[in-house]
């Protein structure tokens, strides 16, 4: 392990001692235990969904029920174990009956996510089901839409490549999503093997680019195959 990486190492481990104390949200007054993420603290693939569940919030740990199960048989197929990954949610903490989470949530919980983001320093964030896709992608397109493509943002400072994909629960309770859903993570051993993302040009680039007669650059040849 590198200095760069242990110091990162140690930075994720102070990052789970806060979010374990947390108390920015009313959850925390219902929570069992915290559920900060799982897996591999240099991973180059993340996995990110909407929030713990019943059992999560019983364990602390991540996707451990019927879609987790999934999601591990899944990794398995394209060659690829947990502890190769790292599994995380939006909140943090499990919202009462498993409603959907609040604004005062979100902002709660929406800067310990960037920073496990910007401190494990993934190359693909996959985003699990409708909520933690237009949330991370800023896009209110539905996942039906735009699940399996490929879209490239800026997520805790780091340009990353989203790969929006089918929650595995709703995969489980559809024969059909769920054969959709490992098509789609068959994609996935190719964005980790292929150049890592390139930043889109910003606006004072683009302006620039303009006002020298010139035209907007057009994404590496290799993301281009990748958005279509």
């Amino acid at each position: 392990m590198t200095a760069g990486a242990e110091e990162r190492r140690e930075e994720l481990v102070a990052l789970y001692r806060e979010v374990s104390a947390c108390t920015k949200c009313p959850l925390h007054e219902t929570r069992t235990k915290t559920v900060f993420g799982a897996g591999n603290a240099d991973a180059d693939l993340m996995f990110v969904g909407e929030a713990p569940g019943a059992e999560e919030d019983r364990q602390g740990l991540p996707f451990v029920g019927r879609a987790g199960q999934l999601l591990n048989q899944l990794l398995g197929e394209i060659g690829l174990a947990r502890e190769d990954v790292f599994i995380a949610n939006v909140l943090k903490s499990r919202p009462p009956g498993n409603r959907d989470p609040q604004p005062e949530e979100i902002a709660a919980c929406e800067p310990y996510l960037f920073e496990q983001v910007r401190l494990i320093e993934p190359k693909v964030v996959c985003t699990l089901g409708n909520f933690a896709t237009k949330l991370l992608s800023g896009s209110p397109t539905g996942i039906t839409k735009v699940r399996g493509t490929p879209q490239v943002h800026e997520l805790g400072g780091r340009t990353v490549f989203l790969l929006p994909l089918l929650h595995p629960a709703a995969a489980l309770r559809t024969p059909a999503m769920k054969e959709t859903l490992r098509g789609d993570f068959a994609t996935i051993p190719a964005l980790l093997a292929g150049p890592p993302a390139a930043p889109a040009p910003s606006a004072e680039e683009v302006a620039a680019l303009e006002a020298e007669g010139g035209s907007t650059p057009p994404p590496p040849a290799s993301q281009l195959d990748m958005l279509g």
